[in-house]
């Protein structure tokens, strides 16, 4: 973010009192978050706590029920659809998959932010996108194909068109899905440089503990649509709450069951408990 920005106190991100509901269902309750200036801030949580929701509407692909998200100071809820586009062009996202357009060259993948969006001169856009080539070591991949790729490559290439703009936010969702040991660890070293050098606040989803403790300037662990703790990796791992050391360290949590919320839910009927004798 800008140095005057800075200066103003204003946050990368901040969201008050998110709540979404799918009809019934309400999949985040309250969420309070933030994400300062420079920041990685990982966000951690089993399947169906909320992860993916939460990025679809800090990428203001979906409407919450009510609640609040500022992206650089500006209230999503309040721009039209120009300014929205205007605003998220401050905003770099690679997906888990890649998401590489096989039909386009690796060079053609890079700049189609900058064909889509800027009225840069063709040649610009070369130089741009061979630039963030290097920084993502694949100097000379610009004419391959996505499917000449290695996993960690396609991971590599998503990264250099995510920051091609010079994002203020990058979104990375599940960098190290998929990839070998080695590898994964070179993508985490990556990231770590590319928030050197580019100053950017990052948030990365991930469920893979080894690359969350070493990237992470704090952790968000999300469990039930409910934020359970934001703290420190040092945070994260003393803290004594149960669910947190579930998440960690891989255990279930064994639900008793109760007899009458069971039959409930199979026959959509109030059991009435009879009074004891």
């Amino acid at each position: 973010m800008s140095e005057h920005a800075a200066a103003a106190g204003i946050l990368p991100i901040e969201v008050e009192k998110l709540i979404v509901r799918y009809g019934e269902r309400t999949i985040l309750r309250s969420i309070d978050f933030d994400v300062r200036p420079g920041e990685i801030m990982v966000v951690m949580g089993g399947s169906g706590s909320g992860k993916s929701t939460l990025m679809r509407h800090l990428l203001a692909l979906e409407r919450p029920s009510s609640g609040t998200i500022r992206i650089l100071g500006k209230d999503i809820s309040r721009l039209d659809t120009v300014e929205q586009a205007e605003l998220y062009r401050s905003v770099g996202v690679a997906f888990q998959s890649g998401a590489l357009f096989s039909s386009m060259s690796v060079g053609e993948n890079i700049m189609l932010p900058l064909t889509e969006h800027t009225k840069l001169d063709h040649q610009t856009m070369e130089i741009m996108m061979r630039m963030k080539l290097e920084v993502v070591d694949l100097a000379g991949f610009e004419n391959l194909m996505p499917a000449e790729l290695s996993g960690g490559m396609i991971k590599r290439a998503a990264l250099a068109r995510a920051i091609v703009m010079d994002p203020k936010i990058l979104f990375c969702d599940e960098p190290s899905a998929g990839l070998d040991p080695v590898v994964a660890a070179q993508l985490d070293d990556l990231l770590l440089r590319l928030r050197g050098a580019m100053n950017m606040a990052m948030v990365v989803v991930t469920h893979e503990l080894d690359s969350a403790f070493k990237i992470a300037d704090r952790i968000t662990i999300l469990d039930r649509g409910e934020v359970l703790k934001v703290g420190t990796v040092d945070e994260i791992r003393s803290s004594t709450n149960g669910r947190i050391q579930n998440i960690l360290n891989r255990r279930s949590e064994e639900e008793t069951l109760d007899v009458d919320s069971y039959l409930k839910r199979l026959t959509g009927i109030e059991v009435e408990v009879a009074p004891p004798l």
